[in-house]
């Protein structure tokens, strides 16, 4: 009988040993947010170079990431509701299949209008990749392995950063720019290894079960089970995992997304040079996801979130800001640390916080609102570097801002916290 999500297990304090039975959905899960990252941070790494081909400035830009997150938004939400209605493995693999092809179509694109539409698109990919893994994976798994799964494949955003950095190091001096979206075509080829190894969610299968009886009992039964759904959706934890998202996700984004052109631009660095101030990022990254991973079955979520978030208030100064090569280069592996030790409990914190039934959508959901938070930031930054003198400033200004809120959100406790 599966454990539900909702089902804590404090005294567990299971090693990453204990989630070898469960490889190959853990596997998944890792592998697409993995490719997930190195298609989105490829627009990261060449946004001076497209700024260049279209004639057009970084604000201008910045719409485009703002219809990603619009697009993530969609994503979010729209594959919530397909992997309750059809499975979590179904949304998985058409998500995949979504943001390959559209990451590929980024490099065909020749006009700021088409490079939105595309990544509106992809976003919507991007988005509903992520539900659908990340809510497969904390049903596959035991509750006390949660907080370790969750890490895990959240780390594969960090290899997938790091990934991008190396190819853009070798690609753009002597390729350009469109080719590091083309190679985006490869996460399709995850698909075969998902339909033949990853099995369905158990606890998505007994939903279904319990659904065959309640339509078996008539309608009436039907209209209240509908109307306790909302109620319990719309909790007071709902509401806590959706602004908790919304304002992780947009000093998450006045981090990172502009980081690579700051280093181009502030730091004068060339595309070589910048692979290694992100290529510590990211090791720091994974380190901190998997400290913070394994640290929450200690102390739990929130105290390692609040902790490591005040990290990032601490590091984001010397992270942006920083001449000294050494500095800089410290920062980048420390803030990885706090900033993504953070994410490494997204999914778990989030699955706690809505029923079984709706869990997908309950995450979607929340998902999508810090969809808009990190659009909002990759708007604002560049809008407001002018104010206060370049983007390394207004960076700085937005992640500050977007990390007390976050920490403040976290300090609430729902009567009905899951």
């Amino acid at each position: 009988m599966p454990v539900s999500a909702s089902s804590p297990s404090p005294d567990d304090r299971p090693g990453f040993s204990a989630l070898l039975p469960y490889w190959q959905v853990t596997l998944a899960a890792f592998s697409g947010w993995f490719l997930d990252a190195f298609d989105q941070t490829a627009l990261m790494f060449t946004l001076p170079d497209i700024a260049k081909d279209f004639g057009c400035t970084l604000s201008a830009l910045g719409s485009v990431f703002l219809a990603q997150a619009l697009g993530r938004a969609v994503g979010n939400t729209g594959w919530g509701w397909l992997s309750d209605r059809f499975g979590r493995k179904p949304a998985f693999t058409l998500g995949i299949l979504f943001f390959a092809l559209f990451a590929a179509l980024t490099g065909t694109t020749h006009s700021i209008a088409t490079l939105v539409i595309i990544q509106f698109l992809f976003g919507i990919g991007f988005g509903g990749e992520w539900t659908a893994s990340a809510t497969l994976l904390m049903e596959s798994v035991p509750a006390s392995l949660r907080p370790l799964a969750s890490a895990t494949m959240m780390s594969g955003y960090e290899v997938g950063y790091m990934a991008s950095a190396g190819a853009q190091a070798l690609i753009l001096p002597h390729y350009g720019w469109r080719v590091m979206f083309f190679i985006g075509l490869l996460p399709a080829l995850l698909i075969i290894f998902i339909r033949f190894k990853v099995k369905e969610s158990p606890l998505w299968l007994a939903v279904q079960e319990e659904k065959k009886k309640q339509r078996a009992d008539g309608a009436e039964t039907l209209s209240v089970s509908f109307w306790q759904t909302v109620r319990q959706f719309w909790s007071g934890a709902a509401f806590q995992a959706i602004a908790f998202m919304c304002f992780l996700e947009f000093q998450k984004a006045a981090l990172y997304t502009f980081y690579p052109t700051i280093l181009r631009d502030s730091h004068h660095l060339s595309p070589q040079m910048i692979f290694w101030p992100v290529a510590l990022y990211c090791l720091g990254s994974l380190s901190g996801k998997i400290l913070c991973g394994a640290l929450a079955t200690r102390f739990g979520e929130d105290t390692v979130m609040r902790a490591a978030l005040v990290g990032v208030m601490l590091l984001i100064i010397p992270f942006l800001n920083a001449g000294p090569w050494a500095i800089l280069l410290a920062s980048a592996f420390f803030i990885g640390a706090a900033a993504s030790g953070v994410y490494a409990l997204v999914p778990h914190y989030l699955s706690r916080r809505f029923p079984d039934a709706h869990r997908s959508a309950g995450m979607g959901t929340s998902y999508a609102v810090g969809s808009l938070g990190q659009g909002v930031a990759g708007r604002l930054v560049p809008s407001l570097a002018p104010l206060v003198t370049g983007l390394p400033v207004a960076a700085t200004l937005c992640v500050l801002s977007g990390t007390l809120i976050s920490i403040g959100v976290t300090l609430f406790r729902p009567k009905d916290v899951r």
